[in-house]
């Protein structure tokens, strides 16, 4: 199984993401997931997690997510010690930052990469939501989901040029980090 965790503010995607993700393995890649948020009656701009577990079985364990194998981070406001908590050794912490490094100490076990998803998604969608670039850099620097599956699923939850705004911004992405197209 795997455990992905989504760090964000309101608004920004976080749980969009974990959905999106979940709607391109279930439909597309045959798959099981089960994605949730954690939030409250936060205004936008407050802190919100975004979950999925990913498997090839039916994924019966609902409880929160302690332990995961990657950390996906939104907003790099949100990078904290805490953050790290739970991420498995030879796990990936993928960071939206347009610093090159990053404002704490990185664990020896853990893969960092970072990435400039707000100018990338400024250029194609006119705004900053980064959700489907990290995206993107999630299917070029793993193998939990491919690239045709995310793009199907972007143009069957979202419409018209939203949809081919965010597929355009996650190729971009995932090219950008060294993707391959096939």
């Amino acid at each position: 199984m795997i455990e992905i965790r989504f760090h964000g503010r309101g608004g920004q995607g976080a749980f969009t993401a974990a959905r999106l993700l979940g709607v391109a393995v279930t439909r597309f890649d045959n798959r099981y997931a089960l994605a949730f948020p954690s939030f409250g009656p936060e205004r936008r701009g407050s802190p919100v997690l975004g979950f999925i577990r990913i498997d090839d079985r039916k994924i019966a364990d609902r409880s929160s997510i302690t332990r995961c194998d990657v950390v996906v981070v939104l907003d790099d406001t949100l990078l904290e010690p805490l953050v790290l908590s739970g991420l498995q050794a030879g796990g990936l912490l993928l960071v939206n930052t347009v610093s090159n490094e990053l404002p704490l100490s990185i664990p020896d076990h853990v893969r960092a990469v970072h990435v400039d998803a707000t100018a990338l998604a400024r250029q194609y969608l006119g705004r900053p939501i980064t959700n489907t670039a990290m995206l993107g850099a999630l299917a070029a620097l793993s193998e939990v989901v491919t690239l045709q599956s995310l793009l199907a699923a972007v143009r069957h939850e979202m419409k018209g040029s939203t949809a081919e705004k965010n597929a355009e911004l996650l190729e971009m992405t995932y090219r950008a980090l060294g993707g391959q197209i096939t």
